[in-house]
């Protein structure tokens, strides 16, 4: 009976990490497309991932970023890049989206 429960729990536990697995790849797939084509951030940055070469904003490879800065950033825009909070350009979804997606692409 002890190996019946073990076996479960191993069971579960894999199919909570294949789970897992498969929204984040649900997830880098739809920031990439927000990324490219929703707010066009290829236009002006560099991502390699994104097989994006803008030349107006930050290379996005190099900077050191969190999800959380990425997010402020994308929320509320600096100097020219714009606010994509205002005005609900992007809805914070899609914010919290394509910042999950720079952050995890970013360098690759």
């Amino acid at each position: 009976m002890k190996i019946i429960k073990f076996l479960l729990i191993v069971f579960f536990i894999s199919m909570s990490n294949n789970i897992t697995s498969i929204a984040d790849e649900a997830k880098m797939k739809k920031g990439l497309e927000i990324f490219n084509e929703t707010a066009a951030c290829a236009a002006c940055h560099i991502l390699k991932a994104a097989g994006s070469e803008g030349n107006i904003g930050p290379n996005l490879d190099t900077v050191s970023m969190t999800i959380e800065s990425v997010t402020d950033m994308v929320t509320n825009g600096l100097g020219v890049m714009p606010a994509f909070g205002e005005g609900e350009m992007l809805t914070k979804e899609e914010i919290e989206i394509v910042s999950y997606y720079v952050v995890n692409a970013a360098g690759k």
